[in-house]
């Protein structure tokens, strides 16, 4: 599997960080070229790879780090989205309920992704406590995970594993996606999901 991350804000910096932490190799992008992320790569070393948006939209999973009123502008990079497995990290801030028309906000995420696996994860905790290692005082640092295409979702739960988080599937993204929408219960949180004794 080929990895990406879309965004070298808070929310792309902290994934990156867990990918090297964990080494495994990821390609990052934004909207300035490769060359604005050259500090990044020097410091985080031969896991990280800064390529150019349209090289990173060829990844088999896409991290979607980027603000959520972007994500439309975004995705007209390709016109069919058909085999690639997307993971929206967004959450609908700067959105209006006008533009949300009652939608979920990967619900607006898919349908600017027309043929995309579309997995909703690592949108839950705050950029800074993402970036952290995820083993905390021998637990794990709870992700969340929700996707209405179940394979994608096991894969995500999967390298979630890798990047040693303790992934929490919620299911369908309609239903147990709400609960980590932009102020939803499970949005904030540093949980710490601990072994059973």
């Amino acid at each position: 599997m080929k990895y990406a991350i879309i965004g070298t804000g808070n929310v792309g910096t902290a994934l990156a960080r867990q990918f090297s932490r964990a080494g495994i190799t990821v390609s990052i992008a934004n909207t300035r070229g490769p060359e604005t992320i050259a500090a990044l790569v020097t410091e985080l070393g031969d896991t990280l790879t800064a390529v150019t948006i349209e090289t990173a939209v060829n990844a088999d999973i896409i991290f979607l780090a980027i603000p959520f009123m972007a994500v439309e502008t975004f995705a007209r990079i390709r016109g069919d989205w058909t085999g690639k497995m997307v993971i929206d990290c967004t959450n609908a801030y700067g959105s209006t309920p006008e533009y949300l028309a009652g939608r979920l906000s990967s619900d607006v995420v898919a349908a600017c992704l027309p043929g995309a696996a579309l997995v909703k994860a690592f949108n839950q905790l705050p950029a800074a406590v993402m970036a952290r290692e995820p083993a905390q005082n021998g637990g794990k640092r709870v992700v969340f995970i929700a996707s209405n295409d179940e394979p994608a979702g096991a894969t995500v739960k999967t390298l979630a594993e890798q990047l040693g988080f303790s992934p929490i599937s919620l299911g369908r993204i309609d239903v147990g996606g709400r609960l980590i929408e932009r102020g939803a219960p499970l949005v904030l949180h540093n949980l710490v999901e601990y072994p059973f004794k």
